[in-house]
């Protein structure tokens, strides 16, 4: 039997911003081909997470393995040649290129793989339409198709999600959500940081819970209660 392939661990990883320290300790590791999404309420330290595995926060010193290589302390576009690729929280388009501009800035570093702009507008086909308009003029959830399709150009192992709920309305966010099995499918793992538990929870193999910088909750959705998720997000009370 093959045993599962670690694709990204942390071992104790702290962070600070100056006096003040933004995680504790945090234990997390996921396998490769599994999408894991990582909830918690604003403050909770989930940014600076996903800022210290792609290198925009800085980690001498600590133990982060992706893909059985240290990169704690590694530049950030090292780490993304690695194979690890976030979409930002805000989207972050290029307001002077077209849509298909940003997609292809995405591709820049030619890692092989099976993502290219015809599999981009295969997975949203909304954006054919709009390849020659400004990657601006659309609207939100296609400015966040076109912030995925991006990330997925590089042809990641690893796509990182950072809050791509958030400001859009329900409808675009179940469509925006039901590409994740497609994006698997061809090879991709996700990491999906979601302030949307039930979202998260909808598309997760395991879910981490993080509060005041520390993991409070591991475990996955069918297994998980709705008491103890609400004990670990917020110390007290439910979540909707």
């Amino acid at each position: 039997m093959t045993l599962p392939e670690t694709l990204l661990e942390t071992r104790s990883l702290t962070a600070h911003y100056g006096d003040f320290q933004a995680l504790f300790g945090v234990d997390f590791a996921m396998e490769a081909g599994e999408t894991v999404a990582i909830i918690g309420a604003n403050g909770a330290g989930k940014s600076t997470f996903l800022r210290c595995l792609t290198g925009l926060h800085p980690t001498p010193g600590q133990q982060i393995i992706f893909d059985g290589q240290p990169i704690a302390g590694m530049a950030g576009d090292r780490i993304h040649k690695a194979g690890l690729a976030m979409v930002p929280e805000g989207r972050r388009l290029f307001p002077s290129l077209t849509v298909e501009e940003n997609l292809l800035i995405g591709g820049a570093g030619k890692r092989p793989g099976p993502w290219t702009l015809a599999a981009v507008y295969d997975l949203f086909p909304d954006l054919v339409a709009k390849r020659s308009n400004p990657g601006t003029a659309l609207s939100g959830g296609q400015q966040q198709m076109v912030a995925i399709g991006r990330a997925l150009m590089s042809n990641p192992k690893l796509l990182v999600c950072d809050e791509i709920s958030l400001g859009l309305a329900p409808k675009i966010i179940k469509d925006i959500y039901q590409a994740v099995p497609q994006i698997r499918e061809r090879g991709t793992s996700i990491l999906v940081v979601e302030q949307d538990v039930g979202q998260a929870m909808a598309v997760a193999d395991r879910v981490f819970c993080f509060m005041e910088g520390r993991v409070t909750l591991t475990g996955t959705p069918a297994t998980l209660t709705r008491d103890q998720i609400a004990q670990a997000y917020f110390g007290m009370g439910e979540v909707a």
